[in-house]
């Protein structure tokens, strides 16, 4: 039972078939191919900072339309017993390939999905999951700490880049689509991003 199914209960069974699919983790590996329609990044001056965060397959500071992506989960299960999702997720620009990820693992006590990102993981945060629209997958960003080596520093909610991920499934166009919104109580927008891709046969 993958960790996506524990966590949502009989609410998993609400998604759309093939995100139902998706999730289940059935096989080991999901790969995907397809292209977001749209990237774009807040305030300029934090410019210097997601480009820190390249080094970290973190978060990057590029914009743009029409760009070719691609991403991979793979689950596999740690020398501790404990069941986790690598997520790796590929942004092609014209010009550099950036990264966005990511370890997932459920916590039983407290029923979150826990998500260190980059790597070495550098951000940590709690996350949500729910069934919105009919048959949609929402996630949602939680409580958030700063990963400093073994140092985990909790971050105030104005510190926060608080994340909302839409998944769905369009079955006219028999393709998956993604609506990723990062933003921050004083700044606003962060990070944005939307498209569609298509799982490898």
């Amino acid at each position: 039972m993958s960790i996506y199914l524990k966590i949502m209960g009989d609410d998993f069974f609400r998604l759309h078939p093939m995100l139902q699919k998706r999730y289940a983790f059935e096989e080991p590996v999901f790969q995907a191919a397809g292209t977001m329609n749209r990237i774009s990044g807040g305030p300029k001056w934090l410019f210097p900072l997601f480009l820190l965060g390249t080094r970290r397959k973190f978060v990057f500071p590029e914009s743009g339309t029409n760009i070719s992506f691609t991403i991979v989960n793979s689950c596999f299960t740690n020398s501790a017993g404990d069941e986790q999702i690598h997520w790796e997720r590929e942004f092609s620009f014209p010009k550099k390939i950036r990264y966005f990820n990511a370890l997932m693992s459920l916590d039983e006590q407290r029923m979150v999905v826990k998500d260190y990102l980059g790597e070495p993981t550098i951000f940590y945060s709690d996350l949500g999951f729910t069934v919105v629209d009919g048959h949609a997958l929402k996630i949602e960003s939680l409580n958030q700490r700063l990963i400093l080596g073994k140092i985990e520093i909790p971050l105030p909610k104005f510190l926060q880049g608080l994340a909302t991920v839409v998944e769905s499934y369009d079955e006219l166009h028999g393709v998956f689509r993604i609506h990723v919104d990062v933003k921050n109580p004083l700044i606003g927008k962060v990070l944005s991003y939307e498209g569609e891709f298509t799982a490898d046969a």
